[in-house]
């Protein structure tokens, strides 16, 4: 027997039931009994006069007779717009003409994620009522496993018509209450009214934070204010001074989304003691922001050597230009030069053939 199912059937041996009736599939009907499958560890106070510490009471008055009536003394009624008041017995409420008023009525069974998880309303254990009831229980909580189905079920409580599903949890019959279509809001003006473009390295980063944060057993979690409020309690009971709040998170506006969720993926790995690491998945054949930015940044370097190598090189092509120049430069004149030396000599011998002449 699994944990919740044992929660389930320890619960039902010692909570009394909220409701008693029957499930009616098809022509079989089911004699059952419902519990509260759930229960509030809220801390709850008192109102007291801060003078004196004196309770603060409500009682409940009369306004004809001006005077406190008992509970057994108090009824219920209808206002009607001219102000009138209908009174509504209990006896009116229990024969009303409907066949959910002692009866879980099942109307159809379907897939269960076409119920809007919105439509969740209060959980109920189903417990057999009586041992002739343990056959017809155990078919229909079979016929649920078997089909991967949930019932859709109308039933009356506290008052009213409700909408419910029945589905299994370990070897019980759970009935969760159902918002009516209508009483759930439609969702107009809560989305984000402004034109927002995601990136795909922001997904990247994003996928990588669930990955890294996985998964966890919700057993381990727990309501950590009540806590600190019942460590408050203990202290001012014993006259201590109460433990002061830490220091609040530095919160403000993300400036820049990208570096936030980096930083929340390290942060996350670094909770984890290294455990459950998760890699950038790689998508649309590209790389992972991070190795995206750093072939950013060598991208850049490696443009700035580039860059500077390149006006290096042309300096000093220049600089090997002007010496070439220089070079050809002096070249040429003593080029111009030595050829007025060369004629020199044959001026002279032509003198002196003159002077043989």
């Amino acid at each position: 027997m699994n944990r919740i199912n044992r929660h389930c059937v320890e619960g039902t041996r010692h909570v009394r039931s909220i409701w008693n009736g029957a499930i009616s599939f098809g022509l079989v009907s089911i004699p059952i009994k419902l519990v509260n499958a759930t229960e509030s560890h809220a801390v709850s106070f008192r109102q007291v006069h801060t003078e004196d510490n004196g309770r603060i009471r409500y009682r409940k008055v009369c306004e004809l007779e001006d005077r406190e009536v008992t509970q057994s003394e108090i009824g219920k009624a209808y206002e009607g717009a001219d102000g009138e008041m209908i009174p509504i017995t209990e006896d009116d409420l229990s024969h009303l003409p409907l066949p959910t008023a002692r009866t879980i009525e099942i109307v159809a069974f379907v897939p269960a994620d076409r119920i809007d998880p919105l439509q969740m309303d209060a959980a109920y254990y189903i417990a057999a009522a009586g041992a002739p009831a343990a056959k017809p229980y155990t078919l229909l909580r079979e016929a649920l496993k078997r089909s991967h189905k949930v019932a859709i079920a109308k039933f009356a409580l506290r008052g009213r018509e409700r909408l419910g599903m029945l589905r299994v949890v370990g070897d019980v019959i759970v009935l969760h209450g159902l918002l009516w279509p209508d009483e759930v809001r439609a969702p107009e003006g809560v989305a984000p009214d402004v034109d927002v473009t995601v990136r795909d390295q922001e997904l990247d980063l994003a996928d990588a934070l669930m990955d890294t944060l996985g998964e966890v057993d919700l057993n381990d979690l727990h309501d950590e204010y009540r806590e600190a409020v019942e460590e408050v309690i203990a202290a001012k009971a014993a006259g201590e001074t109460p433990p002061e709040a830490p220091a609040p998170s530095d919160g403000g506006k993300v400036l820049d989304l990208m570096a936030a969720l980096e930083k929340s993926v390290r942060e996350a790995r670094e909770s984890r003691g290294g455990e459950g690491e998760a890699e950038v998945r790689d998508l649309h054949g590209r790389g992972t922001p991070k190795e995206t930015g750093a072939r950013k940044s060598t991208s850049k370097t490696a443009a700035k050597k580039t860059t500077s190598a390149r006006k290096s090189t042309s300096k000093a092509g220049e600089s090997k230009a002007a010496a070439k120049k220089t070079a050809s430069k002096s070249t040429s004149k003593a080029t111009e030069k030595k050829p007025a030396a060369k004629k020199a000599p044959a001026k002279k011998k032509a003198a002196a053939g003159k002077r043989s002449a």
